[in-house]
């Protein structure tokens, strides 16, 4: 019998996932994981706590062997974000996930409703993957799953009441202008952090137009320095939500 392996993110959907793959299969076939890198808010830890009481099962924390977390992985590779995506994805994501998952997993993501073209495209994408979705399955949305934690009395996680679209670490060097600012406001020691590595690594986080277009046709960018970053600059609610996980780490592979 194939090992069922859910991808747990500390978030609602993959929560109520969880739920519904272990209501379905029992617990001694389910595995839960997820994968740790340290930067997350601290909160993440309590609400961990309170889901592994509602599953009755325990969260299987995965961790890389080489570096503590986000932090260790730039300041040691001197690299932060570009073409190939996040290092830090890499190394505390994907490494981890290779060296637990066996070719004939069954992978429970928390795809919703909404988000039926998406896993749709990752099959197609990720042939070898066994891949289930039971929040679609079940016709479940974002705003089901949020509700459902709320009707069971598990508080969500601190960056989502912050309004964090996510709950990725604090610092994503994968966010835009908007989601720095915020960052600056509602971290102010975690931007002055980053703003001082970018200056030692001479690389940034963000980058902007310049209102150029090169030959291509391409609009030209530009790096831009943290320390450089007018406050008042993006809007966040704006931004596209940054996606890293599992299922991102997998994607980039697809398309590698």
């Amino acid at each position: 019998m194939s090992r069922i392996v859910v991808w747990y993110s500390d978030g609602a959907a993959s929560a109520v996932a969880a739920k519904l793959t272990i209501a379905e299969h029992g617990h001694d076939n389910v595995v839960v994981a997820t994968t740790a890198t340290y930067s997350e808010h601290p909160d993440n830890a309590r609400f961990r706590a309170d889901i592994e009481r509602w599953l009755q099962h325990p969260v299987a924390e995965l961790r890389s062997t080489e570096y503590h977390d986000t932090w260790e992985v730039w300041e040691r590779t001197g690299y932060l974000v570009g073409p190939d995506g996040a290092r830090c994805t890499g190394e505390l994501k994907k490494k981890p996930r290779f060296g637990f998952q066996l070719p004939n997993d069954v992978q429970v993501f928390g795809f919703t409703l909404e988000e039926r073209a998406r896993a749709d495209r990752f099959r197609q994408q990720n042939i070898e993957v066994k891949l289930a979705t039971p929040l679609i399955d079940h016709g479940l949305t974002k705003a089901d799953c949020l509700g459902l934690l709320e009707a069971v009395g598990i508080a969500l996680p601190e960056m989502y009441l912050l309004g964090y679209r996510n709950n990725n670490c604090i610092g994503c060097v994968k966010g835009g202008i908007g989601y720095w600012n915020k960052i600056r406001r509602d971290f102010p020691d975690v931007f002055a952090r980053m703003a001082a590595l970018e200056q030692r690594l001479g690389r940034t986080v963000l980058r902007e137009e310049t209102g150029e277009v090169d030959a291509a046709g391409h609009r030209v960018t530009r790096p831009l320095p943290l320390i450089a970053l007018d406050p008042s600059r993006g809007r966040h609610a704006d931004e596209p939500d940054i996606e890293c996980s599992v299922l991102c780490a997998i994607a980039v592979e697809a398309v590698a």
